[in-house]
C-alpha cells in the first residue's frame, strides 16, 4: 500500500470573493468536466443543488460536487444515499478529489521535451487524483471537490431513480445535495464485448518500486491486480509485454527490462526462459485483459539488446546495425524460438510484434528478420503513416493530428486489421495531462467515431513519477503525460472520463446501426472532425450528443 500523503502547498493570491461569500461551510453540485481552482471562490448562482443523469443499463455515470466556505472549517464527511435497494455506487472511486501538483505546456506550445528545472514552468494543483475517502480536515478558504461514481446494473430496471449527498461538518449537517438517474431501456455491451479497441500501455516495474515489492514475487501481482482489473473494465484490448531490455532506453522513472532470459551459450547457441514472460501476460488474462499481446520491441530506441553471454561469464548489451548479419541472426533465432513457444501455449493469433516510429531503414529491417522467423506473425505500428509497410501491419496507430488516406480505414476494416489513433506528448489539445480540463480525455471516443476508427492509444497507463500522489511533474514531458492512473488503484478524473468517452463511442456504434439514427449521429459528430474541434464549445458538443444518444 501506498503512504498516506499530503499536498502539496503553492503559492496564491488572495481572492476577494472569499470575503463577500457565506462564513458557513456551502455544497453544490459542480461540472465535472472543468477543473477545480482550490483558492477561487466558486460562484454559487452558476452551480446547483439538484443534478440529473440519464444512463444505459450497464453504464458508468460521473458526477462532482463542491464544498467551500468563507470561515468555517474543521472535519468534513459525506454520505451517498441511495434509493432503496440501489448499491450503485462504487466505492473505489467515490471520495474526496485531491489536488496534486501540475506545471504547463512549453512557451510556443506542446508538452515535449526534457525539464530538469521545474522552476522554468509554473506550477499549480489541480484536484485530479479520486481518493476513496468520505472524512477529511476542511481549511476555511478553500474548494473541497469530491468524486461519485455510479456503476448502473446491466439488470436495472428503466425508471427514475433517487438519492442524495449528505455533507456534514463537525456532525453538523450543513447540506444535502439530491441527485437522479434516469435509466432508459437500453443496455451497454458488457467491456470485452465492446468495439473500441483501447490501448493503455502498461508498466509492471513501475509497480513493484511504489509499492516497495520484489519484482514477479506474490506480492508484486497482488499489487497490481485491482490497477489491472480496472484497466480491464474500461475495455483494455493488449497486454504490454517487453521482449527486450530498455525497449524505450529507460525514458520513464522506472524502465521497462526484458521479460525474456536470454543466454548465448559457448558454443555460440540460444537458449531462452519464457517464465516471467508466460506469468505476465498469465496474469493480465486472469485480470480480463486481451485478447492482445503487445511485444516491445524489435527495434530499441539505442538499438542495444543485453543477454547473459556463457562464454565470458558476464551480462553483455550488444549494439547491433540493422543491416549487419548479427542483427537477423541474434532476431531470427530469438523470435523463432518465440513463436514456438507461442504456438505451444496458444498465444501466437494473438500476439502482436511491435514498434513505435523509428527510422525507416530500422523499420524494414524490424519486418524482415519478423517475416524470418515466422511469416505468420502480426505486426504493429504506433508511428507515422507509411504507404510502403501499411500491408504489412495488422495494427497501425498514427498520431491525434495525422490522417488516414481515403479508404484505407475501410479496407483495412474489411480484412480484420485494427486502425487507431494516439496522443502524447506533442498534442497541445486535447489530452490528458494534469493540467488539461478533464473534458479533453471525454473527446477521444466521439473523434473516433467521426473518424471511422477503431480506437485509442496512449503510451503510459501507469509508468509513475518519483511521488505520483502528489506531484505528476516529470523532467520529461509535460505533467501527467506518463500516468493516467495512481497508485493503490486511486483513479483519477482523466480516466474516468476517458471512460466516459469510450461509452460514447459505444453508443454510437449500437445506434447508427439504425437508419432512423444514422444521419442525425452524422450530424452530431460534425464538430469533432479534423479542424473543427473547439476547445470553447467541446463540453456542450459532448453534451448535444449524449442526449440524443440517450433519448
Amino acid at each position: 500500500m501506498a503512504q498516506d500523503v499530503t499536498e502539496s502547498g503553492v503559492p496564491h493570491a488572495d481572492d476577494p470573493a472569499w470575503n463577500k461569500t457565506s462564513k458557513n461551510l456551502q455544497a453544490a453540485w459542480g461540472d465535472a468536466n472543468l477543473q477545480t481552482d482550490k483558492f477561487i471562490c466558486p460562484i454559487s448562482s452558476k452551480l446547483s443543488k439538484g443534478l440529473t443523469l440519464t444512463a444505459w443499463r450497464g453504464e458508468r455515470l460521473h458526477a462532482k460536487f463542491l464544498v467551500w466556505s468563507g470561515e468555517e472549517e474543521g472535519n468534513l464527511r459525506f454520505e451517498v444515499e441511495e434509493q432503496e435497494g440501489c448499491r450503485w455506487t462504487d466505492e473505489q472511486t467515490t471520495g474526496f478529489m485531491r489536488y496534486v501538483m501540475t506545471d504547463e505546456l512549453n512557451k510556443d506550445g506542446g508538452g515535449c521535451g526534457y525539464r530538469p528545472d521545474k522552476t522554468l514552468f509554473d506550477s499549480a494543483l489541480v484536484a485530479d487524483r479520486i481518493e476513496p475517502i468520505r472524512t477529511l480536515y476542511y481549511e476555511a478558504r478553500t474548494v473541497r471537490p469530491a468524486w461519485i461514481t455510479f456503476d448502473v446494473p446491466r439488470d436495472a430496471a428503466s425508471g427514475i431513480y433517487k438519492g442524495r449527498i449528505r455533507v456534514e461538518c463537525e456532525g453538523r449537517e450543513c447540506s444535502i445535495l439530491p441527485f437522479t438517474i434516469r435509466v432508459i431501456n437500453r443496455t451497454m455491451a458488457l467491456p470485452e464485448e465492446r468495439k473500441f479497441h483501447l490501448d493503455l500501455w502498461q508498466n509492471p516495474f513501475a509497480v513493484a518500486r511504489v509499492t516497495n515489492v520484489p519484482l514477479w514475487s506474490r506480492e508484486h501481482f497482488e499489487a497490481m491486480r485491482p490497477l489491472m482489473q480496472r484497466l480491464a473494465r474500461a475495455g483494455q484490448r493488449g497486454i504490454t509485454a517487453s521482449i527486450t531490455h530498455k525497449p524505450w532506453n529507460g525514458q520513464t522513472y522506472d524502465y521497462f527490462e526484458n521479460m525474456i532470459t536470454e543466454i548465448k551459450k559457448a558454443d555460440g547457441t540460444w537458449m531462452y526462459d519464457f517464465t516471467v514472460f508466460d506469468r505476465w501476460v498469465e496474469f493480465m488474462q486472469q485480470c480480463g485483459v486481451g485478447p492482445y499481446i503487445y511485444c516491445y520491441s524489435v527495434i530499441p530506441w539505442e538499438l542495444s539488446f543485453r543477454y547473459y553471454d556463457q562464454a565470458t561469464n558476464s551480462m553483455v548489451d550488444k549494439k547491433m546495425n540493422v543491416n549487419k548479419p548479427e542483427f537477423d541472426d541474434y532476431w531470427v533465432n530469438k523470435l523463432s524460438a518465440f513463436a514456438a513457444h507461442l504456438k505451444a501455449k496458444g498465444w501466437f493469433e494473438h500476439t502482436i510484434i511491435a514498434m513505435d516510429e523509428r527510422p525507416t531503414e530500422s523499420m524494414k529491417a524490424a519486418l524482415r528478420v519478423i517475416r524470418k522467423a515466422d511469416p505468420d506473425y502480426k505486426i504493429s505500428l504506433a508511428g507515422n503513416y507509411h504507404a510502403e509497410l501499411e500491408d504489412e501491419l495488422f495494427d497501425l496507430c498514427i498520431a491525434y493530428d495525422a490522417q488516414y488516406p481515403d479508404g484505407v480505414v475501410d479496407a483495412r476494416r474489411q480484412q480484420g486489421k485494427i486502425t487507431t489513433f494516439y496522443t502524447c506528448c506533442t498534442e497541445s489539445w486535447p489530452n490528458t495531462f494534469t493540467f488539461s480540463q478533464p473534458v479533453e480525455a471525454s473527446a477521444f471516443g466521439p473523434i473516433a467515431a467521426e473518424r471511422g476508427v477503431d480506437g485509442y492509444l496512449r503510451w503510459a497507463y501507469n509508468s509513475w513519477v518519483e511521488s505520483p500522489e502528489v506531484d505528476t511533474r516529470f523532467h520529461t514531458w509535460a505533467a501527467g503525460d506518463t500516468y493516467i492512473m495512481y497508485p493503490d488503484n486511486q483513479s483519477s478524473v482523466r480516466f474516468e472520463k476517458l471512460v466516459e468517452g469510450i461509452q460514447i463511442f459505444e453508443k454510437i456504434q449500437v445506434l447508427k446501426q439504425n437508419p432512423r439514427y444514422a444521419k442525425s449521429i452524422e450530424k452530431l459528430l460534425k464538430p469533432f472532425a479534423y479542424k473543427k474541434i473547439n476547445a470553447s464549445t467541446l463540453g456542450e458538443d459532448i453534451k448535444r450528443l449524449n442526449t440524443f444518444l440517450n433519448k
